[in-house]
C-alpha cells in the first residue's frame, strides 16, 4: 500500500503560479512512476505529466509543456507539481497517481490515488 497526500492548491488569478505537492508515504520501494491528473468541473480526467520515480525521466502533457514542471525530492518522498503563468483552463481538481513499472499517461494504469487538491484560476 501506498499512501499519497496531496497539497497546495487554491485560488489564484491568471498568470499566477502556484506549486503542488505529492507526498507518498507506506510501500514507496515498489513506484515507478508517479503521475498527476487533473479533472475539471463536468470534464474527464486529463492527463497532466509524469515523473519517473528511479532516474527522474520527466513526460509532459502538450498543454502544460513549459509551463508546468514537476520534480522529485526522493528522500522526503515528495513530489511537486510546479505550475507557472496558469491559465483559467487549468482550473481542476490535482490528484497524484502511483504505479509500478514503466511510463504511462492513462490513469486506469495508475494504483494508488492521493484525495486531489483544487486549483482554480480566476481571469
Amino acid at each position: 500500500q501506498v499512501q499519497l497526500q496531496a497539497s497546495g492548491g487554491g485560488l489564484v488569478q491568471a498568470g499566477d503560479s502556484l506549486r503542488l505537492s505529492c507526498a507518498a508515504s507506506g510501500r514507496t520501494f515498489g513506484v515507478g512512476a508517479v503521475g498527476w491528473f487533473r479533472q475539471a468541473p463536468g470534464k474527464a480526467r486529463d492527463y497532466v505529466g509524469v515523473i519517473m520515480w528511479n532516474g527522474g525521466y520527466v513526460y509532459y502533457d502538450d498543454s502544460v509543456k513549459g509551463r508546468f514542471t514537476i520534480s522529485r525530492d526522493n528522500s522526503e518522498n515528495t513530489v511537486y507539481l510546479q505550475m507557472n503563468s496558469l491559465k483559467p483552463e487549468d482550473t481542476a481538481v490535482y490528484s497524484c497517481a502511483v504505479k509500478g513499472g514503466p511510463f504511462s499517461r492513462n490513469a486506469a494504469d495508475y494504483k494508488y490515488w492521493g484525495q486531489g487538491t483544487l486549483v482554480t484560476v480566476s481571469s
